[in-house]
C-alpha cells in the first residue's frame, strides 16, 4: 500500500467536500493529528474507520486504498469468505459478552492479515469476513493472505474459501447509511462454497476459479471433483 498515494486521496477528497482536518476527524471520532498522519503519508486508517470514512468522502473503501482502476465498478478479483464451523455452539455454550470479545479477537487477527496481503474487507457477517482482493498480483495475494490465516489462526476451526472472478463494487443501501459491499456470481458462488464446504468437508481452506490454474503446488492443494459446477476446485491438504 502506497501511503504517500492514500494520503493524497484522502487530502484532495477531504478539500473537495469542503472539510477542514477537525471537521473530518470530529465525524469519525478521532483526534485531527491522526487525520494529518493519514495525508502526510505516515499512517493509514484503522479498518473501522473506513466505512465511515468512504460515506464521508464519497468514495469507495477500494478507491481510498488502491486509487482509480479502469471499469472499477465491476472488476477481476477473489473474494474471501472466512466461518467458524463451532460458531453456534460456543455461541450457546458462554455469555454473549465474552462471545463478542472472541469473535472480535478472531476479526481483528483476519483483518490484519487481509491488510498486509493489501486485501479490502467489507464487512463482517457474524462468525466471518467477507474481504476481496483485486490489482496487481492479486491472486497471490488473495492464497498469501489464506495461508496467513491457516497460521495466524491455527487453534481456532476457521474455514476459508477464496473464490476468483468478476465482482461489481459499489455503495448499497438507503442514501443515509450507505456502505461500500461487493455483488455478483462470485461473491453468491464463494458463500456456497462455504456453507458446502462447512456441511461436507474437514479440510480448511478451499480454492476456485479459473484464475489459480498453475498457481497451485499439487503437493499442498489437490483437485476436487465433488462439485460438478466448480470446474477449478482446489482444496488445501
Amino acid at each position: 500500500m502506497d501511503l504517500e498515494k492514500l494520503g493524497s486521496r484522502i487530502r484532495t477528497r477531504r478539500k473537495a467536500k469542503g472539510l477542514t482536518q477537525q471537521q473530518l476527524a470530529a465525524s469519525l471520532y478521532i483526534s485531527p493529528q491522526a487525520v494529518s498522519k493519514w495525508e502526510r503519508g505516515e499512517n493509514a486508517p484503522d479498518i473501522l474507520v473506513l466505512p465511515r470514512l468512504s460515506v464521508l468522502l464519497d468514495r469507495s473503501i477500494e478507491w481510498i486504498i488502491n486509487g482509480d482502476i479502469p471499469n472499477r465498478e465491476v472488476i477481476d478479483a477473489v473474494v474471501l469468505v472466512t466461518s467458524l464451523r463451532n460458531f453456534v455452539t460456543r455461541s450457546q455454550e458462554q455469555p454473549l459478552s465474552r462471545l463478542a470479545l472472541w469473535i472480535n479477537q478472531l476479526y481483528h487477527g483476519t483483518t490484519e492479515a487481509v491488510l498486509a496481503c493489501e486485501g479490502v474487507v467489507v464487512k463482517y457477517t457474524g462468525d466471518g469476513v467477507l474481504a476481496y482482493f483485486t490489482g496487481g498480483n492479486y491472486v497471490q495475494r488473495a492464497l498469501s493472505c489464506g495461508e496467513m490465516l491457516l497460521e495466524l489462526i491455527a487453534e481456532e476451526d476457521m474455514l476459508l474459501t477464496l473464490k476468483a472472478g468478476q465482482i461489481y463494487v459499489g455503495a448499497m443501501g438507503h442514501a443515509e447509511f450507505t456502505a461500500p459491499d461487493i455483488l455478483g456470481e462470485t461473491v453468491n458462488q464463494a458463500f456456497l462454497l462455504n456453507r458446502w464446504a462447512t456441511d461436507e468437508r474437514e479440510e480448511r481452506m478451499f480454492v476456485s476459479g479459473q484464475a489459480f490454474t498453475g498457481m497451485l503446488a499439487p503437493v499442498e492443494y489437490k483437485r476436487d471433483t465433488a462439485l460438478s459446477h466448480e470446474e477449478f476446485l482446489y482444496i488445501r491438504q
